[in-house]
């Protein structure tokens, strides 16, 4: 049985903060958003614009070496943080863990939101939202938001 997204949202670089904002609309009650996609689909791009949307002040840039970034944002006078975290590079989740992913996941008041989940699937939470990123042309992106 083919499951069914629970927001599609298509998208270019042109209109991806449009695409940030309706994608916070839908998701901001979900607390790990996991971002799949191939290499150079987008990821780090859209989250990038939902960073500028929420007003993050911090350089926003890919944890591929990091492998966990933190932004604090305002949110309707409480600061909240996201811990942007790419998991691409890590062997086991035990790498993972010795990291600090499962702390950020665990944190109050914050976000984690991880490109590359699958590297480390066990240390995902019950409920959480994936959020598949397709090209679809040269500057064309839809995504497919599912709860899991």
């Amino acid at each position: 049985m083919e499951r069914k997204p629970v927001l599609q949202i298509s998208y270019s670089l042109a209109t991806i903060e449009n695409a940030a904002h309706q994608l916070w609309q839908y998701a901001h009650q979900y607390k790990v958003w996991a971002f799949k996609g191939e290499m150079g689909a987008g990821k780090t791009t859209l989250v990038y614009a939902l960073c500028k949307y929420l007003g993050v002040e911090d350089d926003v840039s890919s944890p591929t070496f990091s492998i966990i970034n933190q932004y604090d944002f305002n949110n309707e006078g409480t600061t909240q943080t996201i811990y942007h975290m790419d998991w691409y590079r890590l062997k086991d989740e035990e790498e993972a863990v010795n990291a600090g992913v499962e702390d950020a996941i665990l944190q109050p008041n914050s976000y984690a939101i991880i490109e590359w989940h699958e590297k480390a699937i066990g240390l995902m939470p019950k409920n959480y939202l994936l959020i598949e990123i397709e090209q679809t042309g040269i500057d064309e992106r839809t995504l497919n938001v599912y709860a899991v």
